[in-house]
């Protein structure tokens, strides 16, 4: 009963997670809507980094544009394979990184998916001039930052007793 009720408190906070990291996503693109919109870049580091609005109606990189139902679908798939995950993961303090990972994947894909709905494209602002990297926005970090650490979590942290445990339970 006491380990249930402590798989229960988990889920919760990773809920309230989620919709913190949403709140702040929807909250950036508010602004840069609201501030950035129609207006020249705001010059962060001169020829490094700013801040510039941009409507991306694709994926990555600008793959997939205007593909509504594919995106509706990889935020159903991403999130019943990390609804999965996170029930296989153990609740013990050393498998609390990959539950933040799942938090924040799950986040970035929310925080998008919403933009799609109610827009029907996503805010983009941080630009990295310098490397001329695509402009990107909050959720995308999640997913990306997220994703990396995952992988590097796998391949470096956990040992294969571990992803056992996870896998094999």
């Amino acid at each position: 009963m006491l380990r249930e009720k402590s798989r229960t408190n988990h889920y919760i906070a990773a809920v309230i997670g989620i919709a913190v990291l949403v709140f702040l996503d929807q909250f950036t693109k508010c602004l840069a809507i609201d501030r950035l919109k129609g207006q020249s870049p705001f010059i962060i580091i001169k020829e490094v980094f700013q801040l510039e609005y941009l409507e991306n109606r694709g994926a990555a990189f600008g793959l997939f544009q205007n593909q509504k139902i594919f995106f509706f679908l990889s935020v159903i798939v991403i999130c019943a394979v990390v609804l999965w995950f996170y029930r296989k993961v153990p609740m013990e303090k050393r498998f609390l990184p990959l539950r933040l990972c799942a938090v924040f994947i799950v986040a970035g894909a929310f925080g998008n998916c919403i933009d799609r709905i109610r827009l029907n494209y996503v805010v983009d602002f941080f630009y990295f001039k310098l490397i001329d990297f695509p402009i990107f926005n909050m959720a995308d970090i999640y997913v990306t930052v997220s994703a990396v650490a995952l992988i590097l979590l796998v391949f470096i942290y956990y040992k294969e007793e571990d992803l056992e445990r996870i896998f094999h339970s």
